[in-house]
């Protein structure tokens, strides 16, 4: 390949120990080495037995150095790596090399091999940097606050972690809880018993709750109180004591809402909230409660806020890329839409024909 002759030149050469399987390091037919070798064009990669060599630019080289010490400590916890992992690696290693890091330090092995619950043989641990600050966050903070676009993990990362303290004994129940309001839909319009008009805007959590728990033990643990799905309006007036509590699609509060719900907090409890900014479906005029609250509680001692972007999602590529596109059209069409905090709502109504 040819070499930018303004840079200088390096080469490094990375023996792997004979207890990392070539195969499990490249991947299956070298697909793992496939995304190196992309993610860095400029750079020759060769591998001739248990040898890599490297040879480029000196930043790459240092780079590529480094990712197969963290790809071969994250082998050696027994965690996999995959094309997503090594995609994730890089893009924190170089994060990290623009001083973008931040102060923790935190490494890909660090972030990759944080195991959060396990279930079924599969494991649920973060994939991202932020998800792993965001996850750590719940640990040391008593309200945390996971704001971030769709496909970021945010309420699957909690409820993985609400799982977690039930069975560490840390709380006795779990609160899991949505505010049953969408788009031009009110609870008195849909069809059916109370249950069945809420079933669909809970959902979305019981399937979360199957995938972290056996699923013939959720409806005793619902039925002893342990674990608890409800809709907002169903906290007021409650004091939550000895919980782990989760407010999700937290967005579509209003400002009343909010301060209900946090008020709802008890001796011995957390409250995790989630929520995108972006995605808000309440009226006309009404003003989101997690919009609000970033500005009132930013300064709170024990309160944090985690904030992930679309670099966090971790559904397929393109709803990162999605994501991207919109928050681009929202920053070029901001001013011609409306400055009030509710123009996410009348764009979303407008591209609705409303």
């Amino acid at each position: 390949m040819t070499q930018s002759p303004t840079q200088p030149q390096a080469r490094a050469q990375i023996r792997i120990p004979a207890a990392h399987p070539m195969v499990m390091l490249l991947g299956s037919g070298d697909s793992l080495l496939r995304v190196i070798e992309e993610a860095f064009p400029a750079a020759d990669i060769h591998v001739r037995g248990n040898e890599i060599s490297a040879t480029g630019e000196a930043a790459d080289v240092a780079l590529i150095q480094r990712l197969f010490d963290e790809m071969m400590l994250v082998l050696r916890t027994g965690a996999p790596m995959t094309e997503d992992a090594v995609e994730r690696s890089i893009a924190m290693l170089r994060a990290a090399g623009d001083g973008q890091g931040g102060p923790e330090g935190e490494t890909p092995a660090e972030v990759l091999t944080q195991n959060i619950l396990s279930n079924r043989g599969r494991t649920i641990r973060p994939k991202t940097l932020n998800q792993k600050r965001y996850v750590d966050a719940i640990d040391r903070h008593t309200i945390v606050f996971g704001i971030g676009p769709a496909g970021t993990g945010k309420t699957y990362l909690a409820m993985a972690k609400a799982v977690q303290a039930l069975q560490a004994k840390q709380v006795s129940r779990i609160i899991l809880t949505r505010p049953a309001v969408e788009a031009g839909e009110r609870l008195g319009f849909l069809p059916g018993t109370l249950f069945d008009k809420i079933d669909p805007y809970l959902r979305p959590l019981y399937d979360a709750l199957h995938d972290m728990l056996d699923p013939d033990s959720i409806p005793r643990l619902m039925a002893a109180g342990t674990i608890e799905v409800a809709p907002l309006a169903y906290m007021r007036g409650r004091t939550l004591n000895d919980a782990f509590i989760i407010l999700d699609e937290a967005q579509n509060t209003s400002a009343e809402q909010m301060k209900m719900f946090l008020t709802r907090l008890g001796f011995d409890s957390k409250i995790v909230i989630t929520g995108d900014v972006t995605q808000v479906d309440l009226p006309s005029g009404t003003k989101s409660g997690l919009r609000q609250v970033q500005e009132i509680l930013e300064d709170v001692e024990d309160v944090h806020f985690s904030r992930l972007s679309s670099q966090d999602v971790v559904r397929h590529k393109l709803v990162g890329r999605i994501v991207d596109a919109y928050e681009k059209y929202d920053s070029r069409n901001g001013q011609r839409d409306g400055q009030s905090d509710g123009r996410e709502d009348g764009r979303r109504d407008r591209r609705k024909g409303k």
